[in-house]
């Protein structure tokens, strides 16, 4: 009896011990786990909210904004099986706490990943505005859109964009901070170089296409070829100087261009208009001989010249040092002005370099060949004191030209820096011309020609061996200062006389008449060289020729005895 009575409560407590097993194991298989996501089943939708069983007898509500997308409603139906994640087994109330925005987190999470792992897209829909950029819904995961991100260029309005579901790149992702940057931009960029790669690989070097202007620069215009951007630069828009795009262009003006360079690596393109035109320049030298004078517009001024446009697509350069025949070291803005209509002379072309040098003075004639023709040397002039230097007058002629009177040419009398300082800057003086050289640009004048030479018109009549008669003006120790008609000279002691003892200077008295022999005439120096000594000599060589043989012994006593009884 007692052993039925064991085995029964030992059968019983294996039976309990089964029972609570399998009551355990009923548990774990049925109640879900905190933080994970389970499978529900919506028994009710009941104030916005969508009743959810989560099994094991767990209920929880979950708002039904949770399931919609962003700017759509939520599609839900009472039967619809959904996940959600079960974030506390019972609250307060005795309900589940369950999330399905938390349980779609999860879920994105996992697909993010994988997608960032594999480096693929993602769909997404911006959905908020924060500051640097916007927030985008990428299925439950909430990601940020930095404003740089959003498209290639900037994006003043970004309302069109909110909303609408589109692909977005990963930039990058972490999970545990919850962090995820995603690019528009990227996506933009990539199905660009796709278009661009396809509109490029359609065109040739040289090919003529029609384009659209979408932008204009200061050194071009980009030019909208049908996905794909070439850039127009300015020089390639005309043959002639364009100085801003906008001369030529406008915005959204569809325009006929040639494709002048691909690059294939960068995918620019360089493109032309001046190409689909007739090159002015192969006719420039047919057009333009050398020597041929044109009309042409002024159309650029710079330090060293202005730029003459000849004719459309034809400019050429007149050097600053052949602008003008007497304005010197001046900037050619006050010589001519920008559109100035002028007449120039073809000197040189270069049809390599493309180069053309004019001639703005060579249209007028040489103002010192004309000043040659009209007023030769030993011509008088008039004319302004325009400048004094050290060395002399500068004195405005006709034709804006100057010519120089130099310090010797001042006066016949003194030194010529002594009487430069009798002169004004805008005295009027009158000269004489005394050079002109057309070549070196130089005119000498002479003020001191106006009255003569004194010294020329006093020795006109004498020459070197002449006796003359001068007056004696001054007694010194060296010798005597004489005067002949007004020109000085001076006879040293050993010219005074053939005998030593007699060339005493104070055997003169001043006043005293003198006869002399001229021995020198130096015009540059305007001195007479005189000489009592030579006279005597000369006499005395005349006495022996006349009146004795220096070989028959006769005395010079008795041949000049002989000499003044044949005068007698």
């Amino acid at each position: 009896m007692n052993q039925t009575l064991g085995k029964r409560r030992h059968m019983a407590d294996n039976m309990m011990e089964e029972f609570e097993a399998l009551l355990n194991e009923s548990f774990e298989m049925d109640t879900p786990e905190e933080g994970s996501v389970v499978k529900g089943k919506v028994i009710a939708i009941e104030a916005g909210q969508a009743i959810i069983d989560v099994g094991y007898k767990m209920e929880g509500r979950v708002e039904l904004k949770e399931f919609a997308n962003p700017g759509e409603d939520a599609e839900l139906a009472v039967g619809d099986t959904v996940e959600v994640f079960l974030r506390q087994v019972e609250n307060a109330k005795g309900e589940a706490v369950i999330s399905r925005e938390m349980a779609r987190r999860e879920e994105a999470w996992d697909r993010l990943e994988k997608a960032y792992a594999d480096e693929e897209r993602v769909d997404g829909a911006i959905f908020g505005r924060v500051k640097g950029g916007f927030t985008v819904d990428l299925g439950g995961a909430v990601a940020f859109l930095p404003g740089s991100q959003v498209d290639v260029r900037p994006v003043r309005d970004a309302g069109p964009l909110m909303g609408l579901k589109q692909p977005f790149q990963i930039l990058k992702m972490d999970r545990r901070r919850g962090n995820i940057v995603v690019s528009r931009r990227a996506i933009l960029e990539e199905s660009r170089a796709e278009q661009r790669a396809e509109v490029i690989g359609n065109l040739t070097e040289g090919q003529e296409v029609d384009g659209v202007v979408k932008n204009i620069t200061e050194y071009g215009a980009f030019v909208d070829l049908g996905g794909v951007d070439g850039l127009l630069h300015v020089t390639d828009m005309a043959w002639r100087r364009v100085n801003h795009p906008s001369e030529i262009l406008s915005i959204g003006e569809t325009i006929k261009v040639q494709v002048i360079k691909i690059n294939k690596e960068t995918h620019r393109i360089s493109l032309g208009m001046k190409q689909l035109q007739d090159d002015p320049w192969d006719a420039v030298e047919a057009k333009f001989a050398l020597g041929s004078v044109h009309q042409g517009r002024v159309t650029n001024i710079t330090d060293y010249g202005a730029f003459v446009e000849l004719e459309a697509g034809v400019e050429g350069l007149v050097h600053v040092s052949e602008m003008s025949w007497t304005k010197k070291n001046v900037h050619p803005g006050k010589i001519v002005s920008t559109s100035q209509e002028v007449e120039v002379m073809v000197l040189e072309i270069d049809s390599a370099k493309r180069r053309v040098s004019l001639g703005l003075k060579q249209t007028q004639r040489n103002p010192w060949e004309v000043f040659a023709e009209q007023f030769p040397e030993g011509t008088e002039v008039e004319g302004e004191v325009k400048n004094i230097t050290e060395f002399g007058l500068f004195i405005g002629l006709e034709g804006d030209i100057d010519g120089m009177v130099h310090l010797s040419d001042l006066t016949w009398e003194g030194r010529g820096e002594d009487v430069i300082g009798d002169f004004r800057k805008g005295d009027v003086v009158k000269a004489k011309v005394a050079e002109v050289d057309v070549e070196k640009e130089r005119i000498s004048l002479s003020i001191k020609a106006l009255d003569g030479d004194p010294f020329a018109e006093a020795v006109g009549g004498v020459k070197r061996g002449s006796i003359i008669t001068v007056e004696v003006t001054k007694i010194e120790d060296g010798g005597i200062e004489v005067d002949y008609e007004g020109a000085k000279s001076f006879i040293r002691r050993s010219d005074l006389s053939r005998d030593r003892a007699e060339q005493r200077p104070e055997r003169f008295g001043v006043g005293d008449k003198v006869d002399v022999r001229v021995t020198n005439i130096d015009s540059k120096t305007r001195k007479l060289g005189l000489s009592i000594k030579a006279r005597e000599i000369a006499e005395e060589k005349e006495a022996v020729e006349q009146y004795g043989s220096s070989d028959s012994g006769a005395s010079l006593g008795d041949i000049l005895g002989a000499a003044l009884k044949g005068d007698e």
